[in-house]
């Protein structure tokens, strides 16, 4: 059965997600640094959605496996949305950030002191 506002939440998710992602992906091109999660950054990108989020493109992923869950009207999905948020800051956030401070010290250490890791 349906849950009531399951599919205007799912779509609001899904545009939030997007928008995360979209906003971060155009930041890194104006930047001109890598995109890819285990290569050396050139740029610290503290504007856009990185004032919001330390990592807007997981974090648009996990919206967007949200609203993707209540739009299939699978709410039970949603139990992944945390474990996903657990497996990519373990596999993939601790060595970006062990980079991003290596290569940006105080810099980075300044950014991440007043920016959220998710939101």
């Amino acid at each position: 059965m349906p849950l009531p506002f399951a599919g205007a939440a799912g779509w609001v998710l899904l545009a939030l997600g997007l928008l995360f992602f979209a906003g971060a992906l155009a930041e890194f091109a104006r930047a001109r640094t890598t995109v890819v999660p285990r290569r050396e950054p050139s740029a610290l990108i503290t504007t856009g959605v990185f004032r919001l989020s330390r990592n807007p493109i997981y974090l648009g992923d996990a919206l967007i496996l949200a609203g993707l869950s209540l739009l299939w009207d699978a709410p039970l999905a949603l139990l992944l949305v945390p474990a996903f948020m657990a497996l990519v800051a373990r596999r993939f956030i601790a060595g970006e950030e062990a980079r991003l401070k290596a290569a940006f010290g105080a810099d980075y250490d300044r950014w991440a002191a007043r920016t959220r890791r998710w939101l």
